[in-house]
C-alpha cells in the first residue's frame, strides 16, 4: 500500500466512507488495506449498487453548493497543512491522537477558512461564532486551525511544545491556557453538552436585546463530536434538550469513521444515530464522502443555517487516519503516533515535500486574510453596538454588564438579612429568596433545577421558562438530566463573564454530575451548584437520597468553595461569595429541615470561611472549641451553652467554607484556632474524613461513617449520635 497513488487511496477511501451507519448492508474498505479490521474486510463484497438500494433514513445534503472561489489546489494544500501539523506534533511528542485531525481536516477546514465569523487578535470579541471540539483527543486539528488563524496563543514554537510541560498546546483543549479554546473537553461528551450551552446563551441574549432594527447578538455555535462522544449518555441528554429548545444556531458535526480506541464501533456500538437525533427533535444531514467531499460539506452547512427552528446534526463520514497507507481505518491511528516510517509514507501518498511544521507560503498567504476581516467584523459589530446603545440605553447597559462581567455596583445589597429573632427556615428556602433577590438586580443571573425546582426551590418568580417559544426567560427546565445540565451550565458561563448560571438537585444526586462538576473547577467556570437534602435530616427517603461522603469528596476537589451555610446570614453570604467568584465554581449543601437564625453568624463572616459566632473566653485561650457547619451549628451552640454552665470558656466556630478559610492569613487562622488550643471537637452530619487537620491529633470529630437510614430526621440524629449530648461528652473527654 505504501505506493498507492493519492487518487486510488481517495477512492478507495471513499468506499469505506459511503456507508449506511447502522445497517448490516455496509461498504467497506477493499481487503489491500492491511490493518483494516478483519470484520471490516468481510464486508468488503458490498458494492456501489448495494449501497443505492439501501432505504434513507436521511437525505444526503442538498445539491445546492456554497459558492467558493478559492481555488481547490490551495484547498487540498490548506487541508494537507492541518494534517500535518498534527502528525508532525504527534510524533515530535511522541504522543497523541493523529487519527482525528487527519479525517476531520476538510470539515474544520470549511468552518474556520470559509464560514465561522471571528477576529484572531481577540479571541474573545463577544459576537465571534464560538466553535468546540468535544472529541478533545484530537486536539492537534483545533490547535493548527488557530495557528493557520494566526491567532497568538498557537504559535509554531507552540505546536512544537504540543503535549509538553508549559505548553500552550495541552494534550486535551484548555479555555483557560489557551485563547481560542471556548471550553474545556477531554472527556467526551462534555463538549457537545458545553455547546448546547453556548447555544442557549445566544439564543437568550438575542431575545432578550436584539431590536427589530438592531440585532447585536448573531453568532454559530459550532461542534466537532466522535463516536465516543455519541456513546457516553451525557451527549444524549444534552442533545435532547438542545433539540427540546430548538437551539436553530447549534450546528454539530458528528465525525462517523466508525472506529474507537477498541477496534470498529460495530463491536458495542451499531444504534441508528440519525434516527435518535432525528427523535430527539434534530435537523439530520449526512455527508457522505468527508475526505474529500467539499462542496458536500458546504452544501450541508448552507442547508443547516436555513433550519432556524431546531439544532442540526450533519453526519460526515470520514476516514480516521486519512492519508495513512498503513494504518488509515484502523484503530491504531487513533491514539498514538504514526511513527517515521509511516510519516513518511503518508507524505509520500499525500504528495507533501514539505518538512515537519512547514506550512507553504501559497497556505499562510491564504489564511492571512482573517486577520484584517476578523478586525473588520468586530469593527462593524463596534459599530452597530454603538448606535445600539444611543437608541437602547437601559438594554446596552444590561448587555454590556453581560459582556464584560462587571457586576452593577452596590448588587450584593439586594441580599437579605436576618436576625436571631427572624423566623427559622430551611436553607433551601432562604436560598430562593437569595436567588430571587438576586435575579432581580444582576442581569445575567439565570438556572434551573433537574425536575426538581418546587423541591429545591430555585423559580426566578419574575420570570417564565425559557422554551422554544420564549428564550428569554430565565428559568431554565433541565429535566431529569443532572450530567447534562452541568455541562450545559458549563457552557453558559463560558459564553460569557457577566452570565452567572445555577443549577440545581439533590445534594446525593452530585453523583451523576461530578464529571461536569469537575470540568467547571478545571476550565475556571463559575457555575453556583445548589444542592439541597444536604444530609440525613431529610429524613424518610433513607440511604439513597442521605449524602455521607460527597461534603469531603467536593472539599478534595481543586478550585470548587464547598459552602454548608447554618441560616439565613450564611445562606446570603455563600450567594454573594458564589456571585462574585467567577472563575471559581461554588457548591450550596442545604438543609431540607427548619433552622433558627443563629446569633453571631454574619454575612461578613462567610467570607473568611471559618469564624467565631460565639465566644466567653480571653486572650484566645478557651478550654475547649466547637466547631460545626449547617444544620450542626445549633447543635454545637446548645453544647457551649450545657458546658459553660459547668464553668468552661468555650468557643464556638463556624465552618462555612473550608477553603475560604485555607485563603485566610495565618494571624487570622490562629485567631481563630489558636495553635495552643488543642481541645477540638467538630460535628457535621456527614463523612468524617478531612476533619483531622482542624480538630487536630487530639480533638475528636462527630459525624457519620456509614450510610444512612430510611426515619424522621430526629430520630435518626438521635440515632447516629449527632447530639448536642455527644458534643459535650467529647468536649469533657479532652478535659
Amino acid at each position: 500500500m505504501a505506493s498507492t497513488s493519492s487518487l486510488a487511496l481517495s477512492q478507495a477511501l471513499l468506499a469505506r466512507a459511503i456507508s449506511y451507519h447502522g445497517s448490516d448492508q455496509r461498504i467497506s474498505l477493499p481487503s489491500s488495506f492491511s490493518r483494516a479490521s478483519a470484520s471490516s474486510r468481510r464486508r468488503n463484497a458490498a458494492s456501489m449498487t448495494k449501497l443505492r438500494s439501501i432505504r434513507p433514513l436521511v437525505r444526503a445534503a442538498a445539491v445546492e453548493t456554497l459558492e467558493t472561489s478559492t481555488d481547490s489546489s490551495i484547498i487540498d494544500k490548506s487541508v494537507n497543512s492541518i494534517r500535518f501539523l498534527a502528525i508532525d506534533a504527534v510524533e515530535k511528542a511522541k504522543s497523541g491522537h493523529p487519527g482525528l485531525p487527519m479525517g476531520c481536516a476538510p470539515m474544520a477546514h470549511i468552518l474556520y477558512d470559509e464560514v465561522m465569523r471571528y477576529n484572531p487578535k481577540n479571541p474573545y470579541w463577544f459576537n465571534r461564532d464560538r466553535f468546540v471540539l468535544s472529541a478533545g483527543h484530537g486536539c492537534m486539528l483545533l490547535y493548527a486551525l488557530l495557528h493557520l488563524a494566526g491567532y497568538d496563543s498557537v504559535l509554531e514554537e507552540d505546536l512544537k511544545s504540543f503535549r509538553q510541560w508549559g505548553s500552550k498546546t495541552p494534550g486535551h483543549p484548555e479555555n483557560f491556557e489557551t485563547p481560542g479554546i471556548e471550553v474545556t473537553t477531554g472527556p467526551l461528551g462534555q463538549g457537545v453538552a458545553n455547546a448546547v450551552g453556548l447555544a442557549l446563551a445566544e439564543k437568550h441574549l438575542a431575545a432578550r436585546f436584539n431590536k427589530p432594527d438592531a440585532e447585536v447578538v448573531d453568532h454559530y455555535t459550532y461542534v466537532i463530536l466522535g463516536d465516543g462522544c455519541q456513546m457516553e449518555g451525557i451527549s444524549n441528554e444534552a442533545a435532547s434538550l438542545a433539540g427540546h429548545w430548538g437551539l436553530g444556531k447549534l450546528i454539530a458535526f458528528y465525525d462517523d469513521n466508525h472506529i474507537s480506541i477498541d477496534g470498529d464501533t460495530e463491536i458495542a456500538f451499531t444504534e441508528n444515530v440519525d434516527q435518535r437525533f432525528e427523535a430527539l427533535g434534530w435537523h439530520v444531514i449526512w455527508v457522505k464522502n468527508g475526505n474529500t467531499g467539499y462542496d458536500e460539506i458546504r452544501a450541508a452547512i448552507k442547508e443547516a443555517k436555513t433550519v432556524t427552528d431546531k439544532p442540526t446534526l450533519i453526519k460526515v463520514t470520514t476516514t480516521i487516519g486519512y492519508g495513512s497507507p498503513n494504518k488509515a481505518n484502523s484503530y491504531s491511528v487513533h491514539g498514538a503516533a504514526l511513527g517515521e516510517k509511516e510519516v513518511e509514507a503518508t507524505r509520500n501518498n499525500l504528495g507533501w515535500p514539505y518538512e515537519p511544521f512547514q506550512v507553504p507560503d501559497e497556505v499562510k498567504s491564504h489564511w492571512s486574510r482573517h486577520t484584517p476581516e476578523g478586525k473588520a467584523l468586530e469593527s462593524d459589530w463596534n459599530a452597530t453596538f454603538a448606535a445600539y446603545e444611543k437608541k437602547y440605553p437601559e438594554e446596552a447597559a444590561e448587555l454590556k454588564s453581560i459582556i464584560t462581567g462587571e457586576l452593577p455596583a452596590g448588587w450584593e445589597k439586594a441580599l437579605p438579612t436576618y436576625t436571631p429573632e427572624s423566623p427559622g427556615d430551611a436553607t433551601r428556602n432562604l436560598s430562593q429568596q437569595c436567588l430571587n433577590a438576586i435575579a432581580k438586580v444582576v442581569p445575567g443571573f439565570l438556572g434551573g433545577s433537574a425536575d426538581l425546582a418546587s423541591s429545591n426551590m430555585t423559580l426566578l418568580k419574575a420570570s417564565g421558562d425559557f422554551q422554544k417559544a420564549t428564550p428569554e426567560e430565565r428559568n431554565l427546565r433541565f429535566g431529569v438530566r443532572e450530567h447534562g445540565m452541568g455541562a450545559i451550565c458549563n457552557g453558559i458561563a463560558l459564553h460569557s463573564p457577566g452570565l452567572i448560571p445555577y443549577c440545581a438537585t439533590f445534594f446525593v444526586f452530585t453523583d451523576y454530575m461530578r464529571g461536569a462538576m469537575r470540568i467547571s473547577a478545571l476550565s475556571e467556570a463559575g457555575v453556583i451548584y445548589v444542592m439541597t437534602h444536604d444530609s440525613i435530616g431529610l429524613g424518610e427517603d433513607g440511604p439513597t437520597h442521605q449524602p455521607i461522603e460527597h461534603i469531603a469528596s467536593f472539599r478534595a476537589m481543586p478550585n470548587t468553595l464547598m459552602f454548608r451555610p447554618a441560616d439565613g446570614n450564611e445562606t446570603a453570604g455563600a450567594y454573594k461569595i458564589a456571585v462574585n467568584k467567577r472563575k471559581t465554581p461554588s457548591i450550596l449543601a442545604l438543609s431540607r429541615q427548619k433552622l433558627p437564625q443563629l446569633p453571631g453568624t454574619s454575612i461578613e463572616g462567610v467570607a473568611k470561611g471559618g469564624y467565631t459566632i460565639s465566644d466567653d473566653s480571653s486572650g484566645n485561650k478557651p478550654d475547649v472549641i466547637l466547631i460545626g457547619t449547617g444544620s450542626e451549628l445549633e447543635i454545637a451552640a446548645q453544647a457551649a451553652e450545657v458546658i459553660r454552665k459547668e464553668g468552661k470558656t468555650v468557643r464556638v466556630v463556624s465552618f462555612v467554607c473550608w477553603e475560604l478559610f485555607d485563603e485566610q492569613t495565618d494571624e487570622y487562622k490562629e485567631s481563630v484556632l489558636p495553635s495552643g488550643v488543642s481541645a477540638r471537637v467538630s460535628i457535621e452530619a456527614a463523612s468524617t474524613f478531612g476533619w483531622g487537620k482542624i480538630v487536630g491529633g487530639k480533638g475528636k470529630s462527630i459525624g457519620i461513617n456509614s450510610f444512612g437510614a430510611s426515619a424522621p430526621a430526629p430520630l435518626l440524629y438521635k440515632e447516629f449520635g449527632i447530639t448536642v449530648e455527644a458534643v459535650v461528652d467529647a468536649a469533657k473527654s479532652l478535659f
